[in-house]
């Protein structure tokens, strides 16, 4: 079950404040304690030698105590503050003991036999259900030896234990009711904390497809939120560059697909209209082939271009020479060249040997190659220029065509420039070609580049690691 943020903070919140009341609450009780208990034994310790150095001091020299005259009704209200005293001989026989007393002290004789041995004994016990501090106190320190006589001074806990037991239910109210006072503050500080985030959420969930071209502006130019918001907005360019390319590239791979359609739809119509001679059947087949082999071409390229786009294209990388791959696809396109009359020249170096993808890196030579022969007009002339360049390894194509109308435009799927630049006819080609170049290229982790010769034509050089890093 999920949880708010509000809620987890201001539970978080109380919690810590719950900790440190508690450890507060935990440590002023043991001092409360601490100080009533050492007032306590102060008072009976006081009292003790008190009466101790008046016991003997009456005129017959019998022990006596020193106390008030009280009546059993003021004994009773007083009984807090009243100190029971009992002396004791050494063998538990009991002297003497104060008015206020109805019965004997409790008597432990190990601490009797200890306090006659010279040493104060205290000790806590109960006495007629009441619970009482106790002193055993010896009165050899005033000249008494040779008795071995131990005075029992008490005194009730009854008001210090009521006094503990208020100090701790008000600590543990203070705990509670600041826990929650913590609780329900935090929480309203969370959702006044909340109030933007809600709002950028609320701008955010407005944006639908249709309204890409909206940004977010709620609290921009607070600065805790200032990067929220950029990191949103960048998102949203990035969602809306991504979705106008891709309605852009379904557009135009409607328009291409429907193309040959509509040519072999029209051609078959047309020859099943009336009877043909064998010759205008074979026109017809031809000339379907020709937009199926299209067809298949085009759709090739998209699939190409679609495992680029989810992260599919991995090329296979192995040991190859990109002079040798090179070299191989020209010689398929020779005839080609040969048709037009132009000289193709192949000028490789030794060492262009590396690690790629020889059968996707021959695609992009095959796409180059063919595209510079295409856009050559008779007689001209393409160099191919195969090297190796510090790390990299370089595939350098050069053309006397009319050159790009739009180098930026170069790699924009389905762009084809003008048919009077190319001198052929706008349904050759599928206009994926740089594409896919650019495509396989930056799968090796390369770059491709295009500009226009200053003497007229178009150079495209592509770059690809000799030794591509691991995941490219």
């Amino acid at each position: 079950m999920s949880r708010s943020f509000r809620f987890q903070l201001a539970l978080r919140a109380m919690m810590a404040m719950a900790v440190g009341l508690a450890t507060v609450a935990f440590v002023t009780f043991l001092t409360v304690r601490s100080i009533l208990d050492g007032e306590l034994d102060a008072s009976i310790l006081n009292v003790a030698s008190i009466q101790a150095a008046s016991l003997t001091d009456a005129p017959s020299g019998a022990m006596h105590f020193h106390e008030w005259e009280l009546t059993p009704d003021e004994a009773t209200s007083l009984q807090d503050l009243i100190r029971y005293a009992q002396v004791w001989q050494a063998d538990g026989v009991s002297l003497l003991r104060n008015q206020y007393m109805t019965s004997d002290l409790p008597l432990n004789r190990e601490h009797l036999a200890r306090a006659a041995d010279g040493t104060l004994v205290w000790t806590r016990t109960s006495w007629n259900g009441m619970p009482i501090r106790t002193l055993y106190y010896p009165l050899e320190r005033f000249g008494m030896v040779h008795e071995r006589h131990v005075l029992e001074v008490a005194a009730p806990l009854t008001a210090r234990n009521e006094m503990l037991t208020r100090v701790g239910l008000f600590l543990l109210a203070l705990t509670v009711v600041m826990s929650a006072s913590t609780f329900v503050g935090a929480s309203w500080l969370a959702g006044r904390a909340m109030r933007p985030v809600n709002e950028v959420i609320d701008q955010a969930e407005a944006i639908r497809a249709g309204s890409l071209d909206r940004r977010i502006h709620a609290y921009a130019e607070v600065r805790e939120y200032r990067r929220l918001v950029d990191v949103l907005n960048t998102m949203l360019s990035r969602i809306q560059g991504a979705f106008d390319a891709q309605r852009r590239f379904t557009a135009d791979a409607s328009h291409e697909l429907r193309s040959p359609l509509t040519v072999m739809r029209g051609e078959l119509e047309l020859a099943l209209r009336r009877e043909r001679s064998p010759e205008e059947y074979r026109r017809v087949l031809e000339s379907t082939l020709e937009e199926v082999v299209r067809l298949s071409r085009i759709g090739e390229d998209l699939l190409v271009l679609a495992r680029s786009d989810s992260g599919a294209l991995r090329p296979r990388i192995e040991a190859a020479s990109l002079s040798e791959v090179t070299t191989r696809v020209a010689d398929r396109l020779r005839g080609a060249a040969a048709e037009k009359g132009i000289v193709m020249e192949i000028a490789e170096a030794d060492d262009a040997t590396g690690r790629f993808d020889p059968g996707l890196v021959g695609q992009v030579v095959w796409n180059l190659v063919d595209n510079a022969l295409k856009y050559t007009p008779r007689e001209g002339r393409v160099d191919v220029l195969v090297r190796r360049d510090g790390e990299d390894l370089v595939l350098s194509i050069e053309d006397t065509g009319p050159g790009f109308q739009d180098p930026d435009q170069a790699f924009r799927r389905f762009f084809r420039e003008d048919a009077a630049r190319t001198h052929r006819t706008p349904e050759e080609g599928t206009g994926l070609g740089l594409a896919i170049v650019e495509a396989v290229t930056e799968a090796h982790g390369g770059s491709v580049s295009v500009r226009n010769l200053p003497a007229g034509g178009a150079s495209v050089v592509v770059r690809i690691p000799a030794d591509p890093p691991e995941g490219a």
